[in-house]
Formats: C-alpha cells, structure tokens, sequence
C-alpha cells in the first residue's frame, strides 16, 4: 500500500476574478478555469492550488458554511529574500490584499508579515534572515 501523498490545496472563493488576480500576483500561474468559472486551477508551485466557488462547495456538502472566528491553516510563500518579502508585501498591499501584521523580524529566524486574500484568508511571506 502506498502511502497518500499531499497533491493540491483548495480554496474556497466568494469572488473567482478577485481571487485569481491575487494568487497569480503571489506567482502562481492559471492552468485552468477563469474569472467567470465555478473551479480554477494554478500549477507551477510544485503543488497545485484550486479556487471554487461556494456554490461548487455547497452542492458538494449542502451543510458547508464559511468558517468564522479565525482561520484554521494558511498559505506560505518564500520570498526568497528579507527585502522581497518587504517588496512583495507592498507590492501585494497596493494591489489591494488586506493587512494582518506588517514585515517583522521574527524570533525563528526570518522576516516574515501576513497579508490576507480577497475572502480574508491569511497568506504569509517569509524568507530566511541571513
């Protein structure tokens, strides 16, 4: 038996356009889907990333409802560098990603800051402080 191994991360959008401007604004690259369909998909990240509507998600489990109070997991993006976290955060921040907590040196060793997508899902930048 093999053992199962992670393939894709999906991501539950009220707005498919909004959402796949910020995700392709992160690096990712559209592979499939689009601004006016229910399911989309990103590639090229070495895992693939999914966008789908809440209607896809309801007609899947008519129970699902958004989740409140906090979020459960995030998303992670290296940077590559201190300065292009700070450059991406107000690359990402102009373009209209909401604000969590602003570039910091973190205590574990790199700098780090925590936008938000447009459904409000925390997305973090980091990279390794030299």
């Amino acid at each position: 038996m093999t053992n199962p191994s992670l393939a894709v991360i999906s991501i539950v959008t009220n707005d498919m356009s909004a959402a796949i401007a910020f995700y392709e604004s992160c690096g990712l690259r559209l592979s499939g889907g689009g601004p006016t369909d229910q399911h989309s998909e990103f590639s090229g990240a070495g895992i693939k990333v999914m966008l789908d509507t809440r209607e896809v998600i309801t007609a899947i489990d008519p129970r699902w409802r958004p989740p409140s109070g906090g979020h459960a997991m995030a998303l992670a993006f290296d940077c590559g560098t201190p300065d292009n976290v700070d450059a991406t955060f107000d690359r990402m921040v102009a373009a209209g990603a909401g604000i969590a907590k602003k570039p910091w040196d973190a205590f574990w060793g790199q700098r780090y800051a925590v936008i938000t997508d447009p459904d409000g899902n925390p997305v973090d930048l980091f990279a390794a402080r030299g």
